[in-house]
């Protein structure tokens, strides 16, 4: 069954209402591990220290990803950027969802390997870069996401370098298990989810 499903991805089917419509079908518990499984990411990759600062993989929810299109909201028009996108669940669901330019900033290589391969088997225009969320190339995203990839003076670095970005354009920041209110350049917008903080630049 996940192999017409692919199928179906690999020929421009299953996006946008169509994506949604197939996870209304699966009851909410498994929604996840179809999702995942769909993509060719069911399987979790061994944990390694990465230094302090710095979280281990930990795959968002499809039903926050969903939210955060929705809410945000996410358009083809966006150049989304998951800032730590572990296999790429965040990214190419974005993609499939919206149409919008979709990537991932990994630091992990082996992570960002199995991203780029999963897209190109799902023949998905969708980037993953190995490399540091302190100094990638980001400066084109309007919509960036951030499931607790880090914390403290990593978190505060990559705040610099958003609010850097925010200085030439508004930017939009969605933030999964971080809490951004220190950040005085940044607007939280009324949410009914407790998980999930959208935030609006205003410099």
């Amino acid at each position: 069954m996940t192999v017409d499903f692919r199928s179906r991805v690999r020929r421009g089917g299953l996006r946008g209402a169509a994506l949604l419509a197939w996870l209304a079908e699966i009851p909410a518990g498994e929604r996840d591990a179809a999702f995942e499984q769909l993509l060719g990411i069911d399987d979790t990759p061994a944990q390694r220290p990465l230094g302090e600062g710095r979280m281990g993989y930990m795959p968002s929810g499809i039903a926050a990803i969903v939210r955060t299109v929705l809410d945000a909201p996410i358009g083809p028009d966006d150049v989304f950027v998951d800032l730590g996108s572990g296999l790429g669940k965040v990214a190419i669901a974005v993609h499939l969802l919206t149409g919008a330019r979709a990537r991932g900033v990994e630091v992990q290589a082996d992570l960002a390997t199995r991203a780029r391969a999963r897209a190109h088997d799902l023949a998905l225009d969708v980037a993953f870069v190995e490399g540091d969320a302190l100094d990638a190339d980001v400066d084109d995203a309007t919509v960036f996401f951030l499931y607790l990839p880090f914390t403290g003076e990593v978190l505060a670095g990559v705040m610099k370098r958003l609010r850097a970005i925010a200085e030439r354009k508004p930017i939009v920041v969605c933030a999964l298990g971080l809490d951004l209110h220190h950040s005085d350049w940044l607007v939280e917008r009324p949410t009914q989810e407790f998980w999930l903080a959208i935030y609006d630049s205003r410099l």
